[in-house]
């Protein structure tokens, strides 16, 4: 499928992946609707740092996936849908797992019954390789025993199992995309990166982390964008399950050492006892098989950590204000 001239949905367009992945289709030629979660404030998240030339091409929706009269008007006329709408903080799912089911779930399967009313020709759903647990064996392959070890991982099991089931029961022509551990700018500072990025950037005396040990596969955004417009555009991969990542594991102590070269400074870190994860629900390690990646949608990533850690330094340094550097610099 050549996407230039299609119209296309993005669900959780104003989020971190979302708002790149807007900005890559409108560039592409795309009309782009950018389907954004309705408040009282008419926040555009992160579209707002969009470059105005492109979001003016933007047709923005604003709306609900729990919503499903909602989703069968935003998803008319759509020839691919991107679906990225999650409730996506882990530490949160402990506390309202509900609304955890309502929005991935739920949502997720009103995005499902709008495309197979429409006959949508393609939806590209977005999963997450927590739905792993730490791996039982490296690298992770699309194969691997699916494991809920956090609310929010359960959520997306079963969210991508919806979408198994609509493509085999229905022919819903679907591709679920899982990304591993993707950083970059725009990445609000619930993620580690960012967050130790700007302790450090507001010169913070120490860098207060969880457990430093567990291993991420860390692909910069630009690679996950890549592989989500690949998924697009080739038929071989409907149906499938689709690993994004690099093949390379690094721990987060490594990750804020990388991070201290990165900026010029050294501190010492400090364990936060609110950034631990409940016993039994901590992944201990990630890492990626991205064969089928290349195979299937001819990707690879093409930025690496280092130069991927410089870019999003450089965004937290020039929009430190959002990221609440106060409560770092102690």
């Amino acid at each position: 499928m050549n996407l230039k001239g299609c119209t296309v949905l993005v669900t959780g367009a104003g989020g971190f992946i979302g708002s790149h992945l807007v900005e890559r289709l409108v560039r592409e030629g795309c009309r782009v609707r950018a389907m954004l979660h309705y408040d009282s404030r008419a926040d555009r998240g992160n579209l707002e740092h969009v470059p105005s030339e492109v979001l003016g091409e933007v047709e923005i929706l604003r709306g609900d996936v729990t919503d499903s009269h909602f989703m069968l008007r935003a998803v008319d006329g759509c020839a691919v849908v991107f679906h990225l709408a999650a409730l996506i903080a882990i530490p949160y799912s402990y506390q309202a797992p509900g609304a955890f089911v309502q929005t991935n779930v739920v949502g997720t399967l009103n995005v499902l019954e709008a495309c197979r009313w429409h006959r949508t020709p393609r939806l590209v759903h977005t999963s997450t390789s927590e739905c792993y647990g730490t791996a039982q064996y490296t690298p992770i392959d699309e194969q691997h025993p699916l494991v809920g070890q956090s609310p929010y991982s359960a959520s997306k099991i079963a969210a991508d199992k919806l979408v198994e089931s609509y493509h085999l029961s229905f022919g819903v022509p679907a591709v679920v995309l899982r990304p591993f551990n993707t950083f970059g700018p725009r990445q609000s500072a619930r993620a580690v990166i960012p967050s130790i990025l700007a302790q450090l950037l507001a010169g913070a005396s120490q860098l207060r982390l969880g457990d430093l040990t567990p291993v991420r596969d860390m692909n910069y955004v630009i690679n996950t964008v890549d592989a989500f417009v690949a998924a697009a555009e080739r038929d071989e991969a409907v149906g499938q399950v689709v690993h994004v990542g690099t093949g390379r594991g690094v721990s987060i102590g490594e990750l804020a050492e990388l991070a201290m070269r990165t900026v010029g400074r050294t501190v010492p870190i400090v364990t936060d006892h609110q950034r631990l994860r409940p016993p039994g629900s901590e992944v201990r390690l990630l890492l990626c098989n991205w064969s089928r990646a290349e195979k299937l949608l001819g990707w690879r990533p093409t930025v690496g950590l280092e130069e991927g850690m410089e870019h999003t330094a450089r965004f937290v340094r020039d929009h430190l204000g959002q990221y609440r550097p106060q409560e770092y610099a102690v």
